[in-house]
């Protein structure tokens, strides 16, 4: 794939406000889908960069190292791309997590197996979301999951349109719907649950919805200029109320939009990222510069 030359990229920063407007900057890591690499950004410029094919999630740890999935695998590497954790499989993952005790957490695809994960790569706890009758959840039976501090899994259920909350046993404790195709999901401090949504109606939300399912906060095309979302991936509430939104531009949308998009509660646009050169289609996006990252602490990702 050719880069776009500099006109064109002059011409899409106009379109899309990348000015001195938007002079700000994060220092980030984030996965690129299509490319199949994960990423460290720093004043604007590639300082890290790994292969992972397909990857769809990511954490930037308190030791500094990277935790990402690989298309069917999940790595922890640092900086010196020496491996800390592997953990590879036959089914599709596109969720991973530190858990607090040491483990990870994974979420494959196909099986519908929510896996808990030692160091050394044993499975040492596993449930299966699937009903008995279904062998196969197939590609897109889930996207984005976690494993929450009660115990209970939240979902993204990217074909079925729905984000589910479950129960170590796997009972169904807690149900939103999302029309566009749920890809990441985040318990918010509050209670709240944040959901980006994909491209399946062409319409792509983010939204906020509380404990009881009501939707309290919501961001879409309609509510900024240039219509810039396309397809919404990985999600971040920062400390400040802002949310930073990766704006994944596969089926055929890349030049159109800016790779990153961070709006305000009010719903301004006060930054966006744009790279041609580097990325095709960030998948998610975690950012370097917040307090919580920097005391060692997990952030809200």
């Amino acid at each position: 794939m050719k880069p776009l030359t500099r006109i064109a990229l002059l011409a899409l920063g106009i379109i899309f406000n990348i000015s001195a407007a938007f002079a700000q900057h994060h220092n980030f890591a984030c996965a690129d889908y299509t490319a199949g690499k994960v990423m460290i950004i720093e004043k604007d410029s590639v300082v890290w960069q790994h292969a992972a094919p397909n990857s769809n999630d990511l954490w930037v740890l308190p030791n500094g190292n990277l935790l990402f999935t690989t298309g069917n695998g999940v790595l922890e590497m640092n900086r010196k791309n020496d491996t800390l954790f592997h953990y590879e499989s036959k089914n599709e993952i596109y969720a991973c997590q530190r858990l607090k005790n040491g483990n990870t957490f994974i979420g494959e695809c196909n099986s519908g197996r929510l896996l808990e994960v030692s160091p050394k790569g044993k499975i040492v706890k596993e449930l299966r979301i699937l009903p008995d009758s279904v062998k196969d959840g197939s590609h897109a039976y889930m996207r984005n999951a976690r494993r929450l501090d009660n115990g209970n899994f939240l979902v993204a259920h990217y074909g079925l349109k729905v984000v589910r909350e479950y129960d170590p046993t796997g009972k169904i404790v807690w149900e939103v719907k999302s029309p566009g195709g749920p890809h990441s999901v985040i318990r918010l401090a509050n209670g709240n649950t944040l959901v980006s949504e994909a491209d399946a109606i062409k319409d792509p939300h983010v939204y906020e919805f509380d404990k009881a399912g009501n939707i309290v906060w919501q961001i879409s095309n309609a509510d900024i200029p240039n219509q810039p979302f396309k397809f919404l991936g990985g999600i971040q509430r920062l400390p400040n109320g802002n949310t930073v939104i990766c704006n994944w531009l596969g089926h055929n949308q890349l030049g159109k939009a800016p790779h990153i998009i961070e709006v305000t509660k009010d719903k301004k646009v006060v930054w966006t990222y744009s790279n041609f050169n580097d990325m095709i289609t960030i998948s998610t996006f975690m950012d370097m510069d917040q307090p919580a990252y920097k005391k060692g602490l997990e952030p809200l990702h």
